[in-house]
């Protein structure tokens, strides 16, 4: 059987694939520490799952408009504005099935065969892909460790072409944790203006920031940017609603009506009692949040220090999001009962074989030198997990 050309060009998720992995592992019967997984471990707020049980009482369990409800649009425009001082009308508006997809449904509706798509590294592993399903062509620009794996204006500059079309923007950043300020990003505006340089700014992360930092969506840093941006959100994270399914943006008519075109042929509306849960996340359930905010900055500050305090190990502090990503490449061509640690899978690969704990490798988001652990598992699996790495680390040669 002849499969079509753009499967070839893909591959499946490395962070699923980890947590695929590791589950296995338990259910054999293995004692499994995972740091792979991209979800808080807190349960759906009660409030919330509340409203989903009344939307189904009420028998809330047909179609809906294919993007999305207006009661739902109406609370997300109400958000963009509470938290981020954007303004947008209903149109300008669309509910996806998850962020990953709402992601997806841009890149159908913008990029076209030699269109070049700049993403920066480390990136979010799907990004490339979902490029390239689009027929398109993912430009990775590596970014620095000493600039807190941030794209800098001249890295972007130079990376421009006559076939640029957009960059994506990932902050706080799945892997990093890194956070862009406001003057930061006004300077990558300042470029995408003047290069009319469309911006999708995937925010899903928005709410994860700590040390006093302040969060800022680049639509918000003027008229023009807002108009050539489009803002990618959801509940999955903030509200620990990952099952649910629930993603959004915000952007230009235009492309959010491509963007609902889409969605027509592929997914038609997403759940509709999600779409009601999702309501009452974004209304009423914010101390909820700031609950889990609370406890993963607890769980931060305690990764950061750990892994710094481990011998061949080190690790930037994480800004925000959920993820710590420690360097680890000067283990590498270390051995371990004679095998060589060669890069990021091989290391990832001691560590479920050896201390029997799971994390993504480096390679993934595009950066071979790190791997990444997530913290949003308990403050007790975080200890013993790092206890086991630490130990396994000694063991190597």
């Amino acid at each position: 059987m002849v499969l079509a050309e753009r499967v070839s060009k893909i591959k499946p998720s490395p962070t699923l694939a980890v947590s695929a992995k590791a589950d296995k592992m338990k259910a054999d019967g293995i004692d499994i520490i995972s740091f792979g997984a991209g979800e808080p471990d807190f349960d759906t707020p009660q409030n919330i799952k509340d409203a989903a049980i009344n939307a189904l009482n009420q028998g809330f369990t047909k179609y809906t408009a294919v993007d999305g409800i207006q009661e739902l649009k109406d609370a997300i425009i109400n958000k963009f504005q509470r938290q981020n001082g954007l303004t947008y009308e209903r149109k300008q508006i669309i509910v996806s099935c998850g962020g990953k997809h709402t992601i997806y449904n841009i890149a159908q509706a913008l990029f076209n065969n030699g269109d070049e798509v700049i993403i920066p590294s480390p990136y979010w592993v799907s990004f490339p892909d979902i490029v390239l399903l689009a027929d398109a062509t993912p430009v990775i620009v590596t970014t620095r460790e000493k600039n807190e794996f941030k794209i800098l204006p001249e890295e972007l500059r130079e990376a421009i072409t006559a076939r640029t079309k957009a960059i994506i923007l990932n902050s706080p950043s799945n892997p990093t944790g890194t956070v862009y300020t406001a003057e930061e990003l006004r300077k990558i505006a300042e470029i995408a203006v003047e290069k009319k340089l469309i911006v999708i700014s995937d925010e899903i992360y928005e709410e994860f920031v700590y040390d006093g930092l302040a969060f800022t969506s680049i639509a918000s840093l003027g008229k023009e940017i807002k108009d050539l941006t489009i803002v990618v959100n959801g509940v999955s994270k903030a509200y620990s609603m990952t099952g649910w399914r629930i993603g959004y943006a915000g952007g230009p008519q235009e492309i959010i009506s491509a963007m609902s075109k889409i969605q027509s042929q592929s997914t038609s509306n997403p759940t509709s009692i999600s779409q009601k849960a999702s309501v009452e996340a974004l209304m009423n359930s914010h101390g909820a949040v700031n609950t889990m905010v609370e406890e993963f900055n607890r769980r931060r500050k305690y990764m950061a220090e750990r892994l710094n305090s481990i011998n061949g190990v080190s690790c930037l502090n994480p800004m925000g999001a959920f993820y710590a990503f420690p360097r680890v490449s000067p283990l590498y061509s270390k051995r371990f009962n004679g095998k060589k640690i060669q890069d990021s899978t091989g290391f990832a690969d001691f560590l479920l074989d050896v201390a029997r704990v799971a994390v993504v490798p480096g390679l993934a988001f595009g950066d071979d030198n790190h791997i990444r652990l997530s913290y949003a598992t308990s403050f007790e699996n975080i200890k013993n997990g790092l206890d086991r790495i630490e130990e396994a680390i000694k063991q190597l040669e």
